[in-house]
């Protein structure tokens, strides 16, 4: 392949797709473009530490020295304004760029807020290195802040600048945090925790409109007419999946870039891959759309392999994390259709998880300050092991040793 793998997009999906090519032992070019002017960085730690600390810098997914060592042609500033038929991509400002196999890990964008004054200078969203640097900025400078969205992005922020000594206030639209990201019981605990810190949690709560003075936003106001005072508003109402190249060149979207088992788009020589992929879930026989940096570097190796020749399907276990406040929350399968769960551990000591079932079947583990629950969950789930429930009673040591009881049975299964 002559003109080798273009992948678009240098998140966490991109880098480990062109880094999984270069393992799997793929010699030809690799072309990974980016449309920031910034070295490929951490995503997670932008809500958290960098923008509570002045002097953080961002942290490279890998040094410059990976991508000349593997010889990947990293290139950034650069946007892509059309695949073309023949397999060249039209660059913005003039210029193609040739591909015979091309990895689309366009990711995502925040959710615009559409309401009056959304337009003044202080009204931000969190998705970029640029933006936490704008928020971190405008937080030296706000007593006040309003965050529009329940959801963990908008509440690791709140836990950040509260601690930072700012007033938050959260406003949700729904009568929960976390929306269906999560059981109430976790969310009424986060909501609590919270709330102890002093973040103030306004649920069931719409905003009807910004005020401003001088073109930078002074306040919130609600449906019900309460002002919030606001130096800075950041907005977070969920994101909404990068399918626009693909769309315009015909490539199938349902909820997102339609993808196959082994990553392929349904034009086969362009894949795609992270919070911009669409697929049908082994483990829940449903489709989903996934926006966590393990899915996008799970599919990314497994892109990388398909290139290479492999026929291998996607079949990772799912699992995402949170750092809010005090609370590490870990979750690991889909919960999606539950019908009972067990709790372990303490809710009172801010260390617990909640094991979800359908039927007899384990759907998933949500795990506050309990890692050790959280790791044993990956290997269950991945050996589709499903403990019952007064197995789980006996907490870490009996899970594990069913476990290992299970797995040692398995082979005899498969043999019969």
């Amino acid at each position: 392949m002559k003109n080798g793998v273009v992948i678009v997009g240098a998140g966490h999906a991109g880098v480990q797709a062109a880094a999984g090519l270069r393992e799997d032992g793929y010699d030809g070019p690799v072309i990974l473009v980016g449309d920031e002017n910034e070295l490929p960085y951490h995503k997670p730690p932008l809500s958290k530490t960098f923008i509570k600390d002045q002097e953080a810098k961002p942290q490279p997914l890998r040094g410059e020295a990976f991508y000349t060592g593997s010889t990947i042609d990293y290139r950034p500033g650069i946007r892509i304004d059309r695949i073309d038929a023949g397999r060249r991509l039209e660059l913005s400002g003039g210029g193609v760029l040739p591909f015979d196999r091309l990895i689309l890990a366009t990711g995502s964008r925040p959710r615009i807020l559409p309401l009056p004054g959304s337009e003044l200078s202080g009204v931000v969203s969190l998705r970029s290195l640029a933006d936490a640097r704008l928020i971190r900025a405008l937080s030296a400078q706000s007593e006040d802040v309003v965050i529009v969205g329940g959801g963990f992005i908008g509440l690791e922020i709140a836990a950040t600048l509260k601690a930072a000594g700012r007033e938050v206030t959260v406003v949700e639209a729904v009568d929960r945090l976390l929306g269906r990201a999560v059981a109430p019981v976790i969310a009424r605990h986060v909501r609590q925790r919270l709330e102890a810190t002093g973040v103030r949690i306004l649920t069931g709560t719409m905003i009807a409109r910004l005020e401003g003075e001088n073109g930078h936003v002074s306040a919130a106001i609600t449906t019900s007419g309460e002002r919030l005072p606001a130096q800075m508003v950041i907005v977070g109402i969920g994101v909404v999946p990068n399918v626009e190249l693909a769309q315009a060149a015909g490539i199938t979207i349902a909820n997102g870039i339609r993808v196959d088992q082994q990553m392929r788009t349904s034009v086969p020589e362009i894949l795609a891959i992270g919070d911009a992929a669409s697929y049908r879930h082994w483990l829940t026989g449903g489709d989903v759309r996934l926006e966590s940096v393990q899915n996008a570097t799970d599919q990314a190796r497994l892109a990388a392999r398909t290139i290479v020749g492999h026929a291998d399907a996607f079949a990772a276990v799912p699992w995402f994390w949170s750092d809010i406040g005090d609370m590490k929350l870990q979750m690991v399968g889909l919960i999606s259709g539950g019908d009972s769960h067990v709790v372990l551990g303490d809710v009172n000591e801010n260390k617990f998880s909640i094991y979800h079932y359908a039927g007899n079947r384990l759907l998933g583990i949500e795990s506050v300050n309990r890692p050790g629950d959280h790791m044993l969950g990956r290997k269950m789930l991945g050996a589709g092991f499903s403990p019952t429930l007064q197995t789980v009673a006996t907490g870490p040591d009996g899970l594990k040793a069913a476990l290992a009881a299970f797995q040692k049975e398995e082979p005899v299964r498969a043999a019969e």
